[in-house]
């Protein structure tokens, strides 16, 4: 039978890292994540701020939570298999997080382009009619 003496402290250690990871990524994310969004509701710098904190509300809710989820463990018989469980643990906790920052990003880049669609300039009047024989007839542009 297998000990699982090992397990308490690479909960700890993954607990603590996970959770020191967590946090400076959300507090990153919010103040990079302001500039960005008051771009996009340059109109409303409230909303910005609003849409700000919830979605770092949202991260920690998330991503606290998935780490939870991965402190599970199975046995850790001696040290090197208790540092094996932990950097396995946390090397799915970084590449979960870095997945989920490239959609984030992805969701922002739509939200901006959405955004800076909405103030495009009129479309050009038109400066030629096609007849219905195939023949072009232009004219002056109104002033």
């Amino acid at each position: 039978m297998r000990s699982n003496s090992f397990l308490i402290p690479v909960y700890v250690t993954y607990a603590a890292v996970s959770i020191g990871l967590i946090v400076w990524l959300a507090r990153t994310l919010y103040a990079h994540g302001a500039v960005f969004l008051e771009g996009v509701f340059e109109d409303n710098p409230k909303m910005a701020e609003a849409v700000n904190r919830l979605l770092v509300t949202g991260f920690y809710m998330l991503n606290l939570g998935y780490a939870a989820l991965l402190l599970q463990a199975n046995a850790a018989g001696s040290p090197v298999e208790a540092v094996e469980v932990l950097v396995r643990k946390l090397g799915v906790l970084l590449v979960s997080l870095g997945v989920l920052h490239f959609v984030n990003l992805y969701v922002f880049t739509r939200i901006r382009r959405r955004a800076g669609a909405a103030v495009l300039p009129p479309p050009v009047a038109p400066q030629a009619h096609v007849l219905a024989d195939g023949q072009v007839a232009t004219w002056a542009p109104v002033r």
